[in-house]
């Protein structure tokens, strides 16, 4: 009988591990929405255990940076990788996270992107994440209308369709949810501002099913640091190894009061 209950024991303890393991999101944040040509922001990529479907928007531990991929593509389409400059901001292995300066040399959308793919037990970990500065120079000359957002073909992606100069408070944001490059229709997408904690099972109002085409859209209350991400458990997609396949997409986004003047 004992032998029994450890086994029964042992089972759902492990059964939990991989629910928790499924809801550790990464994702990154910029240390300003809009910068001048020549100056710089840091780069924070950050891992939070969300095993609430992430409600909330706090980190625990940090994340083993060998799987993990980080880079900026510039207003060119020019992709950096930014993993080489990254600097450890913990005090020990599993706290903190890590950091990366960047100086911006063109002005336009600098989009910042990371992926992790790890395996975790039998399931494998997929995760795509970005964030966004805008570079000035004063000017103006359309750069955010000439640099938007891209679909890098990930297995789970968001993209941002609003144009990033015209997002505030109180207007829409648009995504677009994309499945290996294709719009992922009926995926729950929760928006997170920095300080709330959303209530227990769907939120209606911070969650949003995406509509036939994969999108969806939030109007944010006010100006804040504002989290979006997309979970999708791939039951038997398998391989050597794993058995199952987890993805996630996140995306911050700063929304202003009112939105970036660029000249």
């Amino acid at each position: 009988m004992k032998t029994a209950i450890f086994y029964f024991a042992f089972a759902i303890s492990s059964l939990l591990g991989a629910m928790r393991s499924h809801a550790h999101d990464t994702w990154l944040e910029a240390g300003a929405a809009t910068v001048p040509v020549g100056e710089y922001t840091y780069v924070d990529l950050m891992l939070g255990n969300h095993g609430n479907d992430h409600r909330d928007f706090k980190l625990a531990s940090k994340i083993t940076l060998d799987p993990c991929t980080l880079s900026v593509v510039d207003p060119t389409g020019s992709t950096l990788d930014l993993k080489s400059a990254i600097t450890d901001m913990g005090s020990a292995e599993k706290e903190g996270f890590w950091t990366a300066k960047y100086v911006f040399a063109k002005p336009g959308l600098h989009r910042f992107v990371h992926t992790l793919d790890t395996l975790h037990r039998t399931t494998r970990a997929i995760k795509s994440a970005k964030t966004f500065v805008m570079a000035t120079d004063g000017v103006g000359n359309s750069i955010d209308s000439a640099n938007p957002d891209l679909c890098h073909g990930f297995g789970l992606e968001l993209v941002l369709k609003t144009p990033f100069a015209t997002i505030e408070a109180g207007r829409p944001i648009e995504l677009h949810v994309m499945r290996s490059g294709k719009p992922f229709p009926e995926a729950r997408v929760t928006f997170v501002p920095r300080g709330t904690t959303l209530a227990e099972e769907f939120d209606s109002d911070y969650e949003r099913i995406s509509d036939s085409e994969g999108h969806v859209q939030f109007v944010p209350k006010e100006g804040n640091m504002l989290f979006a991400i997309v979970h999708h458990m791939a039951e038997g997609e398998s391989g050597d190894g794993y058995e199952n396949t987890h993805y996630s997409a996140a995306m911050v986004i700063q929304v202003p009061n009112k939105a970036i003047n660029l000249r």
